[in-house]
């Protein structure tokens, strides 16, 4: 069985609460799924869960190199210099990511509002990007947009290889066929 989640901001990859964050519990009530991969509790959308042990390690192995797809809200305006640099892949504290592929997009028209909403200043325009990775390091996204001088906003993944956000509500899920 593979489950497809939207998960909302504030939301662990785990089904027990921590602190101010939800876990899953509050979500997915099917015992015996398990997380494939992470999604940071201030980051949103796709989540997959299984209970296949098999299938969970070929999603979230590093080893598979299974490509993550985030939109990307950022402080600044995209420009071809800070394209060109996540394509060719950014130094950070834990060494070079391998290239990305990555392009500038219109705001999303179709996406939920936030709960809390971003913090935004008046004189700082914000932008939207697509960024593709094959790589899982911590908070890897957003280090790499901070790289590039585009410190994160807001964080969504809407693609884990064949597997697709699409028109999931937030806090909703559905199983895979």
């Amino acid at each position: 069985m593979l489950i497809r989640f939207n998960k909302p901001y504030g939301v662990l990859s785990q089904f027990t609460p921590e602190g101010r964050w939800q876990g899953l519990h509050e979500h997915i009530d099917l015992p015996g799924v398990y997380v494939a991969g992470r999604l940071d509790a201030d980051s949103e959308g796709l989540l997959l869960l299984t209970d296949d042990g098999q299938e969970q390690a070929r999603i979230a192995d590093p080893r598979f190199k299974m490509e993550k797809t985030y939109l990307v809200q950022v402080e600044g305006v995209v420009d071809d210099k800070a394209l060109k640099a996540l394509a060719r892949g950014v130094l950070l504290n834990d060494g070079p990511t391998l290239p990305a592929r990555a392009s500038a997009v219109e705001p999303p028209a179709d996406l939920w509002p936030r709960n809390p909403p971003i913090r935004e200043r008046k004189n700082i325009p914000t932008s939207w990007l697509e960024l593709s990775i094959r790589e899982g390091r911590n908070r890897q996204v957003r280090r790499m947009t901070a790289a590039v001088g585009l410190p994160t906003l807001r964080l969504i993944r809407t693609a884990i290889g064949p597997y697709h956000l699409r028109d999931l509500p937030t806090g909703a899920w559905q199983h895979v066929k």
